[in-house]
């Protein structure tokens, strides 16, 4: 039997959505070990001079305990 355990995170990036995501879960994979998936519950885009400067996610990431 295995039991997972799900955590909320949050990741920017001055890309895209996509490389912000990429980058939460390449940055939590340091710390925590079987990771299974990621659910991106909100995602917020910051404006300066009309235009869209930083893309943040808010992520419950799911992984298996040893």
């Amino acid at each position: 039997m295995s039991v997972a355990k799900i955590i909320e995170i949050s990741a920017e990036s001055p890309t895209s959505f996509e490389d912000a995501i990429a980058q939460g879960i390449a940055r939590a994979s340091k710390t925590l070990h079987g990771i299974k998936s990621a659910w991106v519950a909100q995602q917020h885009a910051v404006v300066e001079n009309n235009k869209v400067v930083l893309y943040r996610v808010d992520m419950k990431v799911t992984f298996v305990m040893d």
